[in-house]
């Protein structure tokens, strides 16, 4: 047995429920892993509200960690038991043991820690298909960027900078502001008092920036478009201020034959091939020290909701993690 946080039901943080569950074996494919960290990211807020669904309820949410392999399953060849490991984008990280398909893992190199790990994998992941994938930045690109001091925008800046791009970053205060520029942003945008457009507009000498990545959703979509040059492209990849309301592609022609799309990193790491490559080059920027990980807050697994409370109400900075164990 071991000890979970689930949700009986979707709502608010006080759904989040310490729970004893039944951890089971390893089957054919699968490993049975330790977890020492798990990741806290808007995602999970989405699947407990009911954003997004999750397969059953009771569900145990969460979806990175990283831990040590204790049992593997027939068949199982990529990791062994002792093995120190890390995933993401698999529901059921908040807690103590789980079961998990081994081609869902990556061995973590020596100069990572759990931590590191459970604090960047999907963050990680993700702003390597953005910044590499989804819109390749090269030496001279100006972006805007969204959430800049948040724990994907974090990485983002540094990922972006090291790129070689100009980085305009928006943030809710001057204490985020500091910690975004600390991190490569170029310019800071204080949207609680500046107008994103009109700043974007006079640091781009009129022209707006070729690519936005809006992880915040509805309250920034419209003003996200208008930053945009004719022809560019809108990534929406988060809802962290609710849905997008639905709106005609019309809306995109008269801004100049924009271009919008809405990833999830699931889409972006599907196969073993695109795992293994997102990690890898994600590892490789860490350890040459282009990008630095830090974890900024942690709370005890059993203190979840008190977490996503911190989280909702955007009193975080940087990377979350939920600490499992000694």
């Amino acid at each position: 047995m071991s000890k979970a946080i689930r949700i009986h039901e979707h709502g608010g943080p006080e759904t989040l429920r310490w729970d004893e569950v039944e951890t089971g074996a390893p089957d054919t494919g699968q490993v049975l892993i330790r977890q020492t960290a798990a990741g806290l990211n808007f995602i999970d807020v989405y699947h407990r509200v009911g954003l997004y669904p999750v397969p059953s309820l009771p569900a145990i949410i969460g979806n990175e960690g990283a831990g040590v392999v204790e049992a593997v399953g027939d068949g199982v060849t990529s990791v062994q038991v002792g093995d120190r490991v890390a995933y993401c984008m698999s529901l059921g990280s908040y807690t103590e043991r789980r079961v998990i398909d081994a081609d869902r893992l990556v061995k973590l190199p020596d100069g990572i820690t759990d931590y590191q790990a459970a604090a960047m994998m999907l963050k990680g992941c993700t702003v390597q298909y953005l910044v590499k994938t989804i819109y390749p930045i090269t030496s001279g690109d100006t972006i805007l960027l969204h959430a800049a001091a948040g724990g994907v925008g974090l990485i983002a800046c540094q990922w972006a900078k090291h790129l070689g791009a100009t980085v305009i970053g928006t943030v809710g205060s001057d204490e985020k502001a500091e910690l975004a520029r600390a991190h490569g942003c170029d310019h800071t945008i204080v949207y609680t008092r500046e107008n994103i457009v009109e700043r974007v507009k006079a640091l781009t000498d009129g022209a707006g920036v070729p690519v936005v990545y809006d992880s915040v959703g509805k309250d920034t979509f419209i003003a996200s478009l208008d930053c945009l040059q004719p022809r560019g492209l809108m990534v929406s990849y988060g809802n962290a201020s609710g849905p997008v309301d639905p709106f005609s592609p019309g809306l995109l022609a008269v801004r100049g034959s924009l271009f919008l799309t809405r990833p999830t990193l699931a889409s972006y790491i599907g196969t073993r091939d695109e795992l293994d490559a997102s990690a890898a080059d994600l590892f490789g920027v860490v350890e040459s020290g282009a990008v630095k990980i830090a974890v900024s807050q942690t709370f005890p697994l059993e203190d979840a909701a008190q977490a996503h409370r911190a989280l909702e109400a955007r009193e975080t900075t940087g990377s979350t993690v939920l600490t499992i164990g000694d």
